[in-house]
């Protein structure tokens, strides 16, 4: 018997309901260990605490920690000084009231009691660890010592730093601190581990994220030798056996200032008049072999990570930018999936092959749309032979919407932030970023391919890595209904709702005021989407099947599933490799979802960051904007521009006001005026904080 399936058999002993929390002496004697295996016996069971799957009481009695209403968890602090533990085995968090929070810091690893009385309720018993191994901040100085103030203001205190320990910083220094020493009582003790520069200096505050987040900053060597292998070209023999689309006519379409170019479509229309759509992706896997250097790496990081002023890739440059970017006019390997899609969208046949591809045009999200809109006679006559591709492309892409539409697939049209910076990282504007014929019409292509590929793959009944979104919590849906009817759209009240229902509501308030507002709701409403090895299905698209193929270059379940794709069609996904797929699924899901989120995270908060400098110098200045929240703290006030500032309440001035929480909108007690969601007002701004990336108004 393995260790593995010993600590199994450990497990299974002590979450027996007849087991009772006993000694070590006496686990020995039940579990029948030889005396020459009784070290290891002990060592298991130490390695079982460590990984906080069991605990020893101060008796030294082992059980699990459900026992003795106990969990394993994360911390989650809170400016306001409260917290919660977030369990590791996916139980409701758990609310800690400052005083039992025993020295723990957001982002620690904690032991937690949980109360008898109340089991949403806990004091933590034990820190064991933080999840960060650095907490970034700001260095002040004092006569005798120094102190760092942390950018999150979830950690609710400064940390100490002894002189000896302050590794040369200096006032304004921006640094990473090592926690050393807690304290109940007092600020928890520590040292700078690294200075990575004073605060004013270029790139330094989104560097900062970077730490703060964790996020990698560079390729380790290995991976670095490996890239450096990898040739600049696509040699002859790498050619063979594809399927061989250089004669089809292809175009990227995408950014600007996109440099990874991990997608190509081509269209033609068949002889009945139906269409065959090519949706054609870089085979990154054809240079990142499994288990290597660049795959372990890629599977690390999960995903690229698109910060304002710079990229994080998942890949090295030389790969992305390079050998597997769409680039045109050069031999590329891809991996194609070629749909004939009938008048009605449907696609009734398909094929996914392995191809070598020659992109004819990369053409931009711009240049097409002002063919297909605004019929710009210099740009038609530039591209006169694609053209009347694009046209086609443009009917396809309605049909396919319209289909969509009608199963019920939510189709949000946020104004996306656009955040332009200067050569030394400051803003310079900040605008809404819209989506056009152009964007839209890559999307449903995308989709659609999407769709089918994961389609093909559930009925194979093989391993595979889906996009899931499950349906909406009741409770949520509830909340965002009671809003929606108080601005006269009624949708009635129940514990489930089918996706078509939003949709409707997402058309009827199309290019009214409140628009925005409505559709932010709904999307608060809903869960996350995220990864799955089991077919869920997606409520926000209404799909059945639902994956990422498209972006391998960016996100690693694409890579993956171009990899299950590719061993299928050669015939290698059986035996050992198969049953092994199962289990690799299951974890790039899991991983792909958590470093997925931790990416939102990292891009929001730069965003939050450059508009709260974008508007540091306009203290004083009156704007119109729209309430687009409401809560007991106060009133949100978006700006046109995407902007959003928080008006206190504390800052309410000429009346005292309270705040309805069924209506969601404060109500002023002697003159009876209303703030409420979706209400145009006008605001000035009377504070920025550039540390916590709060932007503070009143209204005017």
């Amino acid at each position: 018997m393995d260790n593995k399936k010993r600590k199994q058999t450990i497990v299974k002993l002590l979450g027996d309901p007849s087991y009772v929390p006993m000694k070590i002496k006496d686990l020995v004697t039940i579990l029948k260990v030889p005396k020459e295996d009784r070290l290891l016996f002990e060592n298991l069971l130490r390695e079982l605490i460590e990984e906080h799957k069991i605990i020893c009481t101060k008796r030294g009695k082992y059980a699990l920690p459900t026992q003795y209403d106990m969990v394993y968890g994360i911390f989650r602090g809170t400016q306001k000084g409260f917290g919660f533990v977030t369990p590791d085995d996916g139980s409701p968090d758990i609310y800690i009231m400052s005083k039992n929070i025993n020295g723990a810091l957001h982002h620690d690893k904690v032991l937690c009691k949980i109360s008898r009385g109340n089991k949403t309720e806990g004091t933590i018993l034990k820190v064991l660890g933080s999840e960060l191994p650095h907490i970034i901040g700001r260095y002040y100085e004092h006569k005798s010592f120094g102190f760092v103030i942390p950018d999150d203001n979830k950690f609710g205190t400064d940390i100490f730093i002894p002189k000896k320990n302050k590794n040369g910083a200096v006032e304004g220094n921006k640094v990473l601190v090592e926690v050393i020493k807690r304290d109940n009582d007092k600020s928890p003790e520590g040292r700078v581990a690294k200075i990575l520069g004073h605060i004013n200096d270029p790139g330094i505050d989104i560097l900062s994220i970077c730490y703060q987040y964790d996020l990698p900053t560079e390729f380790n060597p290995e991976v670095m030798a490996a890239v450096a292998k990898v040739p600049d070209e696509v040699p002859a023999k790498d050619k063979v056996g594809r399927v061989d689309f250089r004669d089809l006519m292809m175009v990227t379409i995408d950014g600007e200032d996109a440099k990874d170019l991990d997608d190509a479509v081509t269209l033609e229309i068949l002889s009945d008049g139906n269409f065959r759509l090519g949706v054609h992706i870089a085979d990154v896997t054809h240079y990142v072999p499994e288990k290597s250097a660049l795959d372990l790496e890629a599977v690390a990081r999960g995903t690229s990570i698109y910060l304002v002023d710079r990229v994080i890739p998942m890949l090295p440059h030389k790969l992305s930018n390079g050998i597997c970017s769409l680039n045109a006019g050069v031999d590329r390997l891809a991996l194609s999936c070629i749909m004939d899609i009938d008048q009605a969208g449907n696609v009734y046949s398909h094929d996914i092959v392995e191809s070598v591809i020659n992109v004819d045009k990369r053409m931009t999200y711009t240049a097409v749309k002002k063919i297909l809109t605004d019929n710009d006679e210099e740009l038609i006559e530039e591209y006169s032979e694609f053209v009347p591709i694009f046209r086609n492309m443009e009917t396809l892409a309605q049909i396919l919407r319209d289909k969509r539409i009608r199963r019920g697939a939510l189709d949000f049209d946020f104004e996306e932030t656009k955040v332009i910076l200067d050569e030394e990282g400051h803003p310079t504007e900040i605008k809404a970023y819209e989506r056009n014929v152009a964007t839209k019409l890559i999307e449903e292509f995308m989709l659609v391919c999407n769709e089918t590929v994961a389609e093909e793959y559930y009925f194979r009944e093989l391993p595979f890595v889906y996009r899931i979104h499950e349906e909406p919590d009741a409770q949520k849906i509830a909340e965002m209904i009671r809003i929606v009817n108080s601005f006269g759209h009624t949708i009635k009240s129940r514990q489930k709702i089918h996706s078509r229902e939003l949709q409707q509501l997402i058309l009827a308030i199309k290019e009214r005021p409140e628009e925005e507002i409505i559709s932010k709701l709904i999307l608060r409403s809903l869960k996350q989407a995220r990864y799955n090895d089991e077919c869920l299905g997606h409520f926000g698209l209404n799909a059945r099947f639902y994956c990422h193929f498209t972006s391998p270059i960016r996100r690693y379940p694409d890579l993956q599933i171009h990899r299950i794709i590719k061993y299928t069609l050669k015939g290698q996904l059986k035996g050992k490799k198969l049953k092994d797929m199962y289990k690799r699924v299951s974890d790039i899901s899991k991983q792909s979802s958590l470093m997925e989120r931790r990416a939102e995270m990292a891009e929001r908060e730069t965003i939050k960051l450059k508009k709260a400098e974008f508007m540091a110098d306009k203290i004083g200045e009156v704007f119109t904007g729209i309430i687009n929240g409401v809560t007991s703290w106060g009133i949100y006030v978006l700006l046109p521009n995407t902007v959003e500032g928080l008006v206190h309440l504390n800052n309410m001035s000429g009346d005292y006001y309270i705040f309805d929480e069924v209506n969601f909108c404060y109500v002023g007690q002697t003159t009876n005026t209303i703030y409420q969601i979706g209400q145009k007002v006008q605001v000035q701004l009377i504070k920025v904080d550039t540390l916590a990336r709060s932007i503070d108004f009143r209204f005017s």
